[in-house]
């Protein structure tokens, strides 16, 4: 049976879009419906201000998580008196309801949580994890319908600072990957019932913290078969998404062996081009590659189009948006790439400031939304083949997760409140 994000989730993405589909204006995912971060129109506001909040809503305790929306109603992890929780909230800020797991396992990073990763829904209802291990399956009424601990089941994670993989959702199952020291593996569990499908090992051999995997699988299409995209350990891989196994693979990202180089930022795909960011943006060591998704076995040999090393993105996931690629750096440069051949169209960058840019960057209707850790939100027109800044909104509290655009609102976590703006 075809739920209703089924159909999205294997469409959107599955056909290699180029822009997302406005007509499903729900946002059921960490990266939206098509997985490229942004939405083509609409009515966004330019600025984030008194003038343009429609309501901040309370939360119960601190989470980097990037909420979801489906059907006016937003779902957003965060702790709760000590224990994992999943809270829903109206389309007017107000709490439907606050459903608890196990104990909370806090995060060790300032800007860490032990609610990183982002909920997924297919519509029917809404799955979730959480640093302590919980995996679970929740109704649209809150009520639980299956939970299990990978943690338990798996064994803990070695991942030097907290996790950031999100669950994504095939027709079938809820999946799930990780890549750590140790055994790393990408696994499947029904999603009406839990019970695990398929688990496939991932382990590759790499310098120190090269294997570490902080990144989130796209869903696609790979000849014609349903398909999981996962970046993480210096390889990219896709696999069946019956069973798991690996139908086409990619390598030679540190061919200097680099160590202390782990993934962080999740790629993009444009048409048959992954955008893929590595290296270490954030100390001077930036790497950023084209790979054509395209063929089977490994390739990579062959499918290695472009490669830039003065470029690229640690932290922040790029966007994509009318065909175009935009990185937000981690110290707030801009810059607009051609996914084709890696050229840079344009760039550009926000005013400097010691904090970075942890939170993904949104683009909704031409304008580009990036918020730094310390809560200063910008906005930025760049629908017209170039850069200008529209406003710098400051929320006075931290922001870790990305900003999410659902019919002409923009929804922001911060560290104690859900914001809803919109246009004046």
């Amino acid at each position: 049976m075809m739920t209703k994000y089924g159909l999205i989730l294997s469409t959107c993405v599955l056909g290699f879009a180029l822009v997302q589909s406005d007509a499903a204006a729900d946002w059921p995912q960490w990266r939206g419906s098509a997985d490229l971060g942004s939405v083509a129109t609409g009515n966004y506001p330019s600025e984030l201000d008194d003038q343009t909040l429609r309501w901040k809503a309370p939360l119960p305790g601190k989470g980097c998580s990037t909420p979801i929306e489906v059907d006016h109603t937003l779902y957003v992890t965060a702790p709760s008196d000590g224990v994992d929780a999943l809270v829903a909230i109206d389309w007017s800020g107000k709490q439907q309801w606050l459903t608890k797991f196990g104990p909370e396992v806090k995060g060790k990073h300032r800007n860490g949580s032990g609610s990183n990763a982002s909920p997924v829904s297919d519509g029917d209802a809404i799955f979730v994890y959480f640093k302590s291990g919980t995996l679970a399956a929740v109704e649209l009424d809150g009520t639980v319908r299956w939970q299990t601990n990978l943690v338990d089941r798996f064994g803990k994670d070695t991942l030097y600072w907290d996790h950031g993989t999100s669950p994504v959702l095939t027709k079938q199952h809820v999946v799930f990957a990780r890549m750590h020291n140790g055994e790393s593996w990408l696994a499947a569990f029904d999603k009406q019932t839990g019970k695990i499908a398929w688990k496939e090992a991932r382990n590759y051999q790499t310098p120190r913290e090269c294997d570490h995997g902080y990144s989130t699988p796209l869903v696609i299409e790979h000849q014609g078969k349903e398909s999981l995209l996962v970046w993480g350990a210096q390889h990219l891989t896709i696999h069946d998404a019956q069973d798991g196994r690996v139908v086409w693979s990619c390598g030679d990202f540190n061919p200097d062996s680099n160590q202390l180089w782990p993934v962080v930022a999740s790629p993009v795909l444009v048409g048959d081009m992954a955008v893929v960011a590595f290296g270490r943006n954030d100390k001077g060591a930036p790497r950023l590659y084209g790979i054509r998704i395209d063929g089977s076995g490994d390739v990579t040999d062959t499918n290695h189009e472009w490669f830039r090393d003065d470029i690229s993105t640690f932290v922040p996931s790029p966007v994509a948006y009318n065909g175009n690629v935009y990185l937000v750096r981690d110290r707030g440069e801009v810059e607009c790439l051609d996914p084709a051949t890696g050229k840079t169209i344009w760039s550009d960058a926000f005013p400097k400031n010691r904090n970075s840019y942890y939170a993904s960057p949104t683009i909704a209707a031409g304008k580009l939304y990036a918020a730094r850790e310390d809560g200063v939100v910008f906005v930025a027109d760049v629908a017209d083949g170039d850069f200008r800044l529209l406003s710098e909104n400051d929320l006075k509290e931290s922001v870790i997760g990305s900003p999410v655009p659902v019919e002409n609102r923009i929804f922001i976590r911060g560290e104690k409140h859900l914001f809803c703006f919109s246009a004046k």
